[in-house]
């Protein structure tokens, strides 16, 4: 049986976690590197950080919070934003991430997918899709890019096939629609997502309460769930902890990755 997995998804503003709705709103939650640490405690089986600002402010990624966070994890560990080149990929993985999210970079330059793929391995490249039904491609669904403020006119599920094709070894596709929302995900794109690619996917944006993670998982083949504001956002009437949501997975038959041992050291335990 296939084992799911959790992951929580940090948008990072100035070193701070951040949530919002839609990709507006931000309200700030708690700094990276302690909500990181709070995260790794509550035995998520992964994180991704997103540094939100860094390409619209035309910068590289914030290295200084990737290798606080990196300090404070022993799990893997994805970072994007503001990456531009090898360099920049080879900055963050010596910075202590474990894989390259490309988003808005891949579709102006998809050629860094596949430079990025031969550099370090497709293990270690992660397309990001950030996707609006808006009913103008033959999908029905469309690709955003520059935090989701600009149509790109490209299909969306053409582009992650094509993403596969140059290198990505994982897709993770976040709907516009149901980001920060609470509504559950977008179970027709996922499966639109699964049958065009072969990589593993993960779901992101609407996850609200523990049914959504079993409509997602029983409904289609995704191997991994964004689950952000189900743990930390402010917005929410009550959180949930990782432990009670993988327990409701195993309640309802889906195989949740278990918990890690108590003696398991952080990496500033080491």
């Amino acid at each position: 049986m296939l084992t799911r997995r959790l992951i929580a998804c940090f948008d990072i503003v100035n070193g701070m976690v951040t949530k919002a709705v839609r990709f507006q709103d931000n309200i700030n939650v708690a700094p990276a590197g302690e909500m990181a640490g709070a995260m790794y405690d509550a035995q998520i089986d992964e994180l991704i950080f997103y540094d939100i600002t860094a390409s619209a402010e035309k910068r590289p990624i914030d290295i200084e919070t990737v290798k606080e966070v990196a300090r404070r994890v022993f799990i893997p560990f994805t970072v994007g934003g503001g990456i531009k080149s090898l360099e920049d990929m080879y900055e963050a993985l010596k910075a202590g991430a474990e894989k390259i999210s490309v988003d808005s970079m891949a579709v102006r330059n998809p050629q860094i997918v596949s430079d990025g793929a031969k550099a370090f391995g497709s293990q270690c490249v992660v397309l990001s899709a950030q996707v609006k039904h808006t009913g103008l491609t033959p999908s029905g669904y469309e690709v955003y890019i520059d935090g989701a403020r600009l149509a790109t006119g490209m299909d969306a599920v053409e582009w992650l096939r094509r993403g596969q094709e140059l290198g990505a070894g994982e897709i993770c596709v976040n709907s516009i629609d149901r980001d920060g929302t609470l509504s559950g995900y977008d179970l027709e794109l996922m499966r639109l997502a699964q049958d065009a690619v072969s990589v593993p996917l993960i779901a992101s944006g609407g996850a609200g309460n523990p049914g959504h993670l079993k409509d997602l998982f029983a409904g289609t083949g995704v191997q991994a769930a964004i689950i952000s504001s189900m743990l930390y956002s402010p917005r929410m009437e009550r959180n949930y902890a990782v432990a009670e949501l993988k327990e409701y997975l195993l309640r309802n038959g889906i195989a949740a990755r278990p918990s890690r041992i108590s003696g398991e050291a952080r990496h500033e335990d080491q």
